[in-house]
C-alpha cells in the first residue's frame, strides 16, 4: 500500500516562498513517476509539475519559471518550491504518485496517477 503524506502549505502574501513536500511509504518509490496537482472547489485538478524516474520534469506553463519539483529517493521524499506566488496559485495542492515509470502526458488528466495524498492549501493573498 502507497501511503503519501503532503505538508507545507500556508497563507502568504503575493511575492513570497513556500516549500511543499510530500513523503511516500512503500516501496519501489525511484520507480514512480510523480506529479503535484492543485485544485480549487468545484473545478477539476490540474497538473502543476511533474518528475519522472530519471527526473525529467515538466511544469505548466503558468508556474514555468517561478515552481521547481525535485525528488529525493533516499528520503522517499518529492518537494515543489514555489517562488513569486500569485493570488491565482491559491489552491489545494495534491501529490501524486503512477505506478508508471513515465506518462507521455504527465500533466494530463488526473485519473492516470494511482495514489494521491490528502493536499495541503496554499492560499496568496495580494
Amino acid at each position: 500500500q502507497v501511503r503519501l503524506m503532503e505538508s507545507g502549505g500556508g497563507s502568504v502574501q503575493a511575492g513570497s516562498s513556500l516549500i511543499l513536500s510530500c513523503v511516500v511509504s512503500g516501496h519501489r518509490f525511484d520507480e514512480y513517476q510523480m506529479a503535484w496537482y492543485r485544485q480549487l472547489p468545484g473545478k477539476e485538478r490540474e497538473g502543476v509539475a511533474s518528475i519522472n524516474v530519471w527526473s525529467v520534469t515538466h511544469y505548466s506553463e503558468s508556474v514555468k519559471g517561478r515552481f521547481t519539483i525535485s525528488r529525493d529517493n533516499a528520503r522517499k521524499s518529492l518537494d515543489l518550491q514555489m517562488g513569486s506566488l500569485r493570488p491565482e496559485d491559491t489552491a489545494m495542492y495534491y501529490c501524486g504518485v503512477s505506478e508508471a515509470v513515465s506518462l507521455d502526458d504527465p500533466l494530463g488528466p488526473s485519473h492516470q496517477y494511482d495514489y494521491w495524498g490528502q493536499g495541503t492549501q496554499v492560499t496568496v493573498s495580494s
